[in-house]
């Protein structure tokens, strides 16, 4: 199981049909954990959604597409799914390494453990056992640049001395942005119309085995480079509201070779 790390959230300065979401920064994915399939997405009205399986396990995948690191902080129908918090862009998040993939699969207990993410009903959802049911059925991303250190000039004689230093300003801490994506997204139940059945969310499953270490990351900016969200529902829900097409019933069309052999012609 490959090794993640976490931004520790303390400030330094103290210390779009396809199967993925693409942008310039970070692509997404939502991977069923049952059958190992990425599901496809499914344009529709400006956003992509995904067709999710009740009691089916899934996982996030987060693919680096640059050669520099980045935050990615993950929202799950408006939780962060690291801290439990009611999703905000400025909270902890993912450090992914230059073209690093990695999956997150739950909600993070600590740093040993997740406890899976699973395609649930509503009622059921970790958001709405929580109070938060607003925005259930949504999967998003904030992706933060990171600054680059800034250089400690030093005169000619030499290397700069302590006192230099400790002169050199400090980058002060990442801000809040106004709103949050986690907040701006409605709930595909209040959105659309009624599905046939209840809509999905996304459950608290069993606890797993999930490393994580922290690591420091200085944001370029208070505010994402990019944003990224899959909206989900089950497959029912979404060819009930015209996400999916409705499959096409086909004719009957005889068959050439209904057969294998020649039988003898009945008896008269």
């Amino acid at each position: 199981m490959s090794l993640r790390r976490l931004f520790a959230l303390v400030p330094l300065a103290l210390l779009a049909a396809g199967s993925a979401e693409a942008g310039r920064l970070v692509e997404l994915q939502i991977v069923d954990r049952e059958s190992g399939a990425i599901l496809p997405q499914y344009p529709h009205r400006g956003d992509y959604f995904v067709a999710g399986a009740p009691g089916h396990r899934y996982a996030v995948r987060l693919i680096n597409r640059g050669n520099e690191r980045v935050l990615a902080v993950l929202s799950v129908d408006g939780v962060n799914a690291v801290s439990g918090e009611t999703a905000a862009t400025d909270q902890t998040g993912y450090v992914l390494d230059p073209y690093e993939t990695t999956e997150v699969a739950g909600w993070r207990k600590n740093m040993d453990e997740i406890a899976a993410f699973e395609f649930t009903s509503l009622g059921e959802s970790y958001a709405a056992q929580t109070g938060r049911p607003g925005n259930v059925g949504v999967v998003g991303v904030a992706v933060f640049r990171e600054r680059a250190p800034r250089p400690v000039y030093r005169n000619k004689l030499g290397p700069a001395s302590e006192g230099e230093a400790k002169r050199a300003p400090e980058l002060p801490a990442a801000s809040a942005p106004a709103g949050s994506a986690g907040a701006a997204q409605d709930s595909m139940a209040r959105r659309e119309a009624a599905p046939v059945q209840e809509s999905l969310g996304t459950g608290h499953g069993q606890r797993e085995d999930s490393s994580a270490t922290y690591t420091s990351f200085r944001r370029a900016s208070d505010r994402p480079a990019e944003v990224l969200s899959v909206r989900y529902d089950s497959w029912r829900n979404l060819v009930a509201r015209g996400v999916i097409p409705r499959p096409r019933p086909q004719p009957d069309r005889p068959d050439p070779f209904p057969g294998k052999f020649v039988p003898d012609p009945p008896v008269r």
